[in-house]
C-alpha cells in the first residue's frame, strides 16, 4: 500500500526563488555575488531596527505575541486607523494564501493579470477555485477593462498587484478606485502593493485613501523590499475588521515572530529612511534604465526596484547562464510567466554597473 496524497498538489506551480538552494548569505554579503534576482533592498535594516531586534532575541524562550500588539498599532498609527483594521502575516504572501483560504471554496472564481507575482497561481491550486487569468494589456500595464469583463457571480477573489511582478507598470490610484467601484459588492479586491514606495505616479498612501469608500478593498504590503527585512517574513493588509478576522482564523497561531514583530514595529517608525532609500532606488533606476537603453534593450514602464528586460533575439537561458559565469543573479523570465525577458533587482551602484557591462559583454 502506498501513502496517497491530495490531488491539489499536482496544481502546485513550484515557487523557483530567485537565490538558488544552499547559496551561502555571506558570499553575497562579501559581493562576490551580484544578487539582483529577488527584488531584495541591497541596503541592510536600519540600525535602531537592528538594535530592536538584538534587544528582543533574549526573549526566544517566549512565544511570540499572538496578537502582533505593538506591531499592528504602530502600522495603524502609521496610516490613522485602527489595529482592528490591520492584520499581519508571515509575509505578504501568508495573507494572499489565508485571505484565497477565508474567500473561496470550489466553484469560486480567483481572477488576476498575468504574467504577475508568481505566488498568485497557488491560490487556486490550494483552494479547488476557478483560476481566471487576464492577459496584461498594452506596455505590460493591468487592462482593468478587461479584467472587469471577467468578473461573475461567482468571482470571490481579484489580485491587482501594483506596482506589478515582473513588469513594474503602475496604474495611479484614481484608475484603481474606478475599477472598484465597478465590481458588484460580493468581490474583494486585493491590492498588492510591495513596491508602492517606489512608484511616481501618487503619493504612497493615496490608495490607503481609498478604503474609506471601498469596503471591498485590501491593500497589501511588506517590510520585505524598501525597510529591507526580507529575511524576516513580514507583511500586512489594511482592510476592513471582518478581513482580519477572517484570514485570522484559517491561520495557524503565532506566525509572525517575535524578531520580526520588533523589527516591524521599529522600522514603521523610520519614515524619513524610507524616503531617502527611494532617492537612492530611483538614482539607480534611472542608471539602469538608460543602461539598457544604451545597450538596444527594452524595458517596461518601471515604477518598482527592478527592469523588465525584452531580450529581443538575444537568448534567455544564454543571458541568465553568461550573467552567471560572471558571479551576477538575474531572474528569468520563464517561470515569471514571459519568455525572453529578463527582470534584474536593482543593487548598488558597483553592482549595477557590474551588470550592464556583464550584459554588454554578453550581447557583443
Amino acid at each position: 500500500m502506498s501513502v496517497t496524497f491530495a490531488e491539489k498538489l499536482a496544481r502546485m506551480p513550484g515557487y523557483q526563488a530567485g537565490v538558488p538552494t544552499g547559496q551561502a548569505p555571506e558570499a553575497i554579503a562579501s559581493g562576490g555575488i551580484a544578487q539582483l534576482a529577488s527584488n531584495e533592498s541591497p541596503f541592510p535594516p536600519y540600525p535602531k531596527v537592528v538594535e530592536a531586534i538584538a534587544a528582543a532575541a533574549g526573549a526566544m524562550n517566549r512565544y511570540p505575541d499572538p496578537d502582533a500588539t505593538l506591531l499592528r498599532r504602530r502600522i495603524a498609527e502609521r496610516y490613522e486607523t485602527e489595529p482592528a483594521r490591520v492584520a499581519v502575516g508571515n509575509g505578504s504572501c501568508e495573507i494572499l494564501l489565508a485571505a484565497a483560504e477565508a474567500l473561496c471554496e470550489p466553484g469560486a472564481e480567483i481572477l488576476y493579470s498575468w504574467p504577475a507575482f508568481s505566488m498568485y497561481p497557488y491560490l487556486p491550486a490550494l483552494t479547488g477555485a476557478r483560476e481566471v487569468r487576464v492577459p496584461l494589456g498594452e506596455g505590460d500595464v493591468h487592462d482593468l477593462d478587461a479584467m472587469a469583463a471577467e468578473v461573475t457571480a461567482a468571482t470571490q477573489l481579484v489580485l491587482v498587484c501594483n506596482p506589478n511582478n515582473p513588469t513594474g507598470t503602475h496604474i495611479p490610484a484614481t484608475e484603481v478606485a474606478a475599477f472598484c467601484e465597478r465590481l458588484p459588492g460580493h468581490v474583494t479586491v486585493i491590492l498588492d502593493e510591495a513596491y508602492v514606495e517606489f512608484q511616481t505616479h501618487d503619493d504612497p498612501d493615496a490608495t490607503v485613501d481609498l478604503l474609506a469608500d471601498l469596503a471591498n478593498l485590501v491593500v497589501l504590503r511588506t517590510f520585505s523590499k524598501i525597510y529591507g527585512l526580507a529575511g524576516l517574513r513580514v507583511g500586512y493588509a489594511l482592510g476592513s475588521p471582518k478581513f482580519r478576522a477572517a484570514i485570522d482564523a484559517v491561520r495557524q497561531p503565532f506566525s509572525v515572530n517575535a524578531l520580526a514583530q520588533a523589527a516591524g514595529a521599529e522600522a514603521i517608525l523610520h519614515q524619513d529612511d524610507v524616503t531617502r532609500r527611494v532617492e537612492s532606488t530611483i538614482v539607480e533606476r534611472i542608471r539602469v534604465e538608460d543602461g539598457l537603453s544604451e545597450l538596444g534593450m527594452a524595458t517596461s514602464d518601471t515604477h518598482a526596484n527592478f527592469s523588465w528586460i525584452d531580450l529581443g533575439e538575444a537568448e534567455e537561458a544564454a543571458v541568465v547562464a553568461g550573467l552567471a559565469e560572471r558571479q551576477i543573479a538575474v531572474r528569468p523570465g520563464t517561470p515569471l510567466g514571459d519568455p525572453g525577458h529578463i527582470r534584474v533587482s536593482y543593487g548598488t551602484a558597483e553592482e549595477n554597473r557590474r551588470f550592464l557591462a556583464g550584459l554588454g559583454e554578453i550581447l557583443d
